[in-house]
């Protein structure tokens, strides 16, 4: 019992801590960016955006209205096991954090159906949002288990996109495909400067699975050639920080590659975080 209330209470402060604070590398980030950044709109709305997170951190509040859907990357070395009671606990932790935090109510009510359609309308409670379906990661590291918490915002969910990508055996086709959707959303996402995920796989479900791995793995201050790639033809859009017009579109990009197989396309999934994304969290077990 106590152990479970351990779990629980890492769970639940794991999420608060996702909802609420920046990592080290993203405040970086933001640092850099205001201080490259040459319009005075934007150098001033991404201030704006980094003092929200500081006070959002003082006050263990959300940093954004839209306080997110809980998804959950569970990372199991070889020493540790998984158990149905564990996962109980993780799932009961998820629910605690979310009524501390506190989350929005966003869960609707009703079967399949009258949830597609929301017409029997939403819960009161915050802790009635279900985390998405849990993943799992098999690590090296023989002792390790952790848990990561996303929480994932409704308008990056929207301007999202999983496709295929002929790659005519060429990264650079891949990477120039990615800016293009990434190009189409930059503008219409509003919360700039994003971040872009990505994912590239053998199906919808592993491309989609690795751009989530992505966020939970990503730093600012260490991107490839690849990710400044993007990154850089991405900000050439001029979007600006949240539209105003600037050369900080997109903090940074974060890519995980996955196996391929021999085939003539690419499974890419493609996710134009906003600005106070990824929101995560990586707490031991």
């Amino acid at each position: 019992m106590i152990e479970r209330e351990i779990i629980i209470n890492k769970v639940a402060d794991a999420l608060v801590k996702a909802g609420s604070v920046f990592s080290s590398d993203k405040f970086e980030a933001y640092n850099k960016a205001i201080d490259n950044e040459e319009s005075e709109l934007s150098k001033w709305s991404m201030t704006c955006i980094k003092e929200n997170a500081e006070t959002a951190e003082q006050r263990k509040s959300p940093l954004c209205d839209d306080t997110g859907i809980p998804h959950l990357i569970l990372e199991v070395g070889k020493n540790r096991a998984v158990s149905g009671e564990l996962l109980d606990a993780i799932y009961a932790g998820v629910s605690q954090g979310l009524k501390k935090l506190p989350g929005r109510p966003m869960a609707i009510k009703g079967d399949d159906w009258k949830r597609v359609d929301q017409s029997l309308g939403l819960y009161e409670e915050s802790e009635a949002v279900l985390p998405a379906p849990l993943q799992l990661k098999y690590v090296e590291d023989e002792n390790r288990l952790s848990l990561t918490v996303l929480m994932q915002g409704g308008g990056p969910e929207i301007r999202a996109k999983t496709y295929r990508v002929f790659h005519r055996h060429s990264k650079e086709t891949v990477l120039d495909e990615i800016v293009s959707w990434a190009d189409e959303v930059v503008g219409q996402l509003g919360c700039t400067p994003c971040t872009i995920a990505v994912g590239i796989g053998r199906s919808h479900y592993e491309a989609s699975a690795l751009m989530l791995q992505a966020m939970a793995d990503g730093n600012y201050s260490i991107q490839s050639k690849e990710e400044k790639y993007i990154t850089e033809q991405v900000n050439k859009t001029g979007v600006g920080s949240l539209g105003l017009k600037g050369k900080c579109s997109v903090l940074g990009t974060f890519i995980k590659v996955g196996p391929q197989r021999a085939s003539g396309v690419r499974i890419v999934c493609m996710r134009p975080c906003c600005c106070f994304e990824p929101r995560k969290y990586t707490v031991n077990l």
